[in-house]
């Protein structure tokens, strides 16, 4: 029997907006920055709670979060389609080790398949999360 696949956004913690819920999965975050440099007044990092959905168009916030290369950001609008990964797979190593994911993904974890748009794998077996990268091949 085929496996169907978690959404991502499932696992992370919800921030509620009018018209769009972003998710973020703390243990996934790769520190990449891209929301903080793409939107800061909806991801700032020194506020609580640190990402207001409703601090821009929705559309924009969407795009800000596709950006996110390890996926530990997601989205779902309130009226629309959830994000949907590109069709055609890409798949980048970094010089620090760190593999990068993105298109319609199905991960494999442990017991359990996730259904994935973008993601930061392990390339260096050191992860605690893999397939996920924790960073320790970065931090060593």
């Amino acid at each position: 029997m085929e496996d169907i696949p978690t959404p991502a956004f499932e696992h992370g913690k919800p921030y509620p907006g009018t018209d769009i819920v972003v998710s973020f999965e703390a243990s996934r975050c790769r520190h990449f920055a891209e929301c903080v440099r793409g939107l800061p007044m909806v991801f700032d990092v020194d506020r609580r709670p640190w990402i207001d959905p409703d601090g821009a168009a929705p559309d924009e916030v969407a795009e800000v979060v596709r950006r996110c290369p390890s996926g530990a950001l997601q989205y779902r609008l309130r009226e629309g389609p959830d994000e949907v990964g590109d069709d055609i797979t890409s798949v980048e190593q970094l010089d620090t080790g760190q593999i990068l994911l993105r298109g319609r993904l199905a991960v494999r974890t442990g017991d359990e398949v996730r259904s994935e748009t973008r993601m930061a794998a392990c390339g260096c077996g050191a992860s605690s999360m893999v397939p996920y990268c924790d960073g320790a091949c970065v931090a060593g």
